[in-house]
């Protein structure tokens, strides 16, 4: 059930009228209590859609009653007018609901640049809050939807208290989030504070860890509210893992449905001095097009993932790098290793593993091939 798996969440996903094809375009998540704990984590890109500029000062509060979410567009470079597109919209949500505007957080995808259909977009509002239910969040997360081919929703549940989620995003997938919209509830007792600490903890792990494409957001945008329903307060070490857990989760969907994508490749950085020298890493070899071409061509070219692990500040011994591929070591010393006839990649996961040989720290990226179906999908995108 998503976003309203946790107790005292509803939710609803309608159709506005904002896509032209008339699919769901419009989200409502609503937390009723008792408590109303928020925390979020948005994009790092210096350039902010205005839904982002509202709910970074919303999120100042520690506390969220409601989430709005458009697809169809993103409300980005839109200026002054789209800031106050953005104040309208939370406005009509707390009318509605009876609420304060401060509590209402937006967020929008979809293209950059264009206004939003407010004459659609308001009365959308009254559609989604009629529609509201604990069972809406599979509805939701459809509404969200832009390229995604799939929705995305996943839950893990403690000892009687819940994390929820759903997510949206299929490119633009890179650090700074990945590009991408996240509500996760839960009904545990927490307050803002410690939900802050949980949801920057794992988005570092997860969410910060997928690059598809090297292409960072102006809307990016990852929210984690509280109801408090359950009345159990849990340790703050089960509370963090199960939220690592379902922003995990969802950053594989993620990444496997990343826009024309045949091959999801996991990279992990293995006996780095330090975890910044393995990330580092790790996204080098993730946007090395040319490894991503020969991936989608299944060969395994490791002397690309080396050339990649070169243009790093990582401390390493060219001479003692190591490379396998799918558990073949290619690579050794810096040559020639095992015969990469061995390599099997004729399935949908490639496994690269890049050992430094500098240290005991790792790290994951998840990334994935370059295609010709990527290339269409992103210069088709707006027409």
């Amino acid at each position: 059930m998503s976003v309203t798996a946790a107790k005292g969440f509803s939710a609803a996903g309608i159709a506005a009228g904002i896509k032209e094809n008339g699919n769901p375009d419009l989200a409502l998540v609503v937390n009723s209590g008792p408590r109303r704990a928020a925390a979020g984590v948005f994009t790092s890109n210096r350039v902010k859609a205005a839904p982002v500029l509202w709910s970074e000062q919303v999120l100042r509060g520690g506390e969220v009653t409601a989430v709005v979410l458009n697809s169809g567009g993103a409300n980005a470079c839109t200026g002054p007018k789209g800031f106050q597109d953005t104040h309208a919209t939370a406005e009509k949500v707390a009318d509605v609901l009876g609420q304060s505007a401060g509590e209402v957080a937006v967020a929008s995808t979809g293209l950059i640049g264009l206004l939003l259909p407010m004459d659609k977009l308001l009365p959308g509002i009254d559609k989604a809050a009629a529609e509201l239910s604990e069972h809406g969040g599979e509805k939701a997360a459809i509404a969200i939807k832009t390229t995604d081919s799939v929705h995305k929703t996943a839950v893990v549940d403690g000892e009687g208290w819940t994390v929820g989620g759903m997510a949206k995003g299929a490119g633009m997938l890179a650090p700074g989030l990945a590009t991408m919209l996240v509500v996760l509830t839960t009904d545990a007792d927490l307050e803002s504070a410690t939900l802050d600490k949980a949801l920057r903890a794992s988005t570092r792990q997860t969410f910060d860890r997928i690059d598809s494409d090297g292409c960072m957001s102006t809307n990016d945008t990852v929210l984690l509210l509280a109801s408090g329903a359950s009345g159990i307060t849990p340790r703050f070490e089960e509370f963090a893992e199960a939220v690592q857990s379902v922003c995990g989760d969802l950053a594989r969907q993620l990444i496997g449905d990343a826009e024309g994508a045949s091959k999801d490749i996991r990279i992990e950085v293995i006996n780095a001095a330090n975890e910044d020298d393995a990330v580092e890493v790790g996204r080098s070899i993730a946007r090395n097009n040319l490894l991503k071409c020969a991936i989608h061509g299944e060969d395994p070219n490791w002397g690309r993932v080396l050339s990649a692990i070169g243009t790093t500040k990582a401390e390493f011994d060219p001479d003692r790098l190591n490379v396998a591929i799918n558990d073949v070591w290619v690579c050794k010393n810096g040559s020639v290793g095992e015969d990469r006839g061995l390599v099997d990649m004729r399935y949908r996961e490639v496994k690269i593993t890049a050992d430094l040989a500098a240290g005991s720290e790792s790290a994951v990226i998840w990334a994935n091939d370059l295609t010709a179906d990527y290339v269409h999908e992103n210069s088709a995108y707006s027409s």
